[in-house]
């Protein structure tokens, strides 16, 4: 291993970086959007059709919008990505998973959802998007600073 090492540091074996199967180099620039149609945008994510194979649950009122659980379950074929969306969120991408292949693509998170808002789940399969929206009542904002 020291060996490896010193071979890596004095640059006679190149340190070359992996790529992952997701576009990471977006990732940065859409968490900071301050619109749904900017992150999308940022994400390339063109307008997706709604499907009834993604099973979205979050409450019809959240009283405190500091913690808001969201789950995600994808009955499509190869999903490779599932993406968060809050509309009226300061920053309305809330979160972006991958899923290895052969993995289910089924997960449950919470956010913070700083009032009344739609929640979009954007899910990409086999090249394409898709699309849930629930909406969730806040009484109480949660990303206040």
């Amino acid at each position: 291993m020291a060996t490896l090492q010193l071979l890596l540091g004095a640059g006679i074996i190149p340190i070359v970086k992996a790529k992952n199967n997701f576009e990471t180099e977006s990732l940065p620039v859409a968490f900071t959007a301050n619109t749904l149609k900017k992150a999308l945008s940022d994400l390339k994510i063109p307008p997706p059709s709604i499907s009834q194979k993604i099973i979205l649950t979050a409450p019809d009122i959240a009283e405190n919008g500091a913690s808001v659980s969201v789950g995600v379950v994808s009955e499509l074929p190869n999903t490779t990505h599932i993406y968060i969306l809050v509309a009226k969120n300061p920053n309305p991408l809330a979160a972006s998973i991958f899923i290895p292949n052969g993995t289910v693509p089924e997960i449950k998170l919470y956010i913070r959802m700083n009032e009344t808002s739609p929640i979009h789940v954007i899910v990409k399969s086999n090249d394409k998007f898709y699309a849930a929206i629930h909406t969730v009542q806040v009484t109480v904002g949660g990303c206040a600073g």
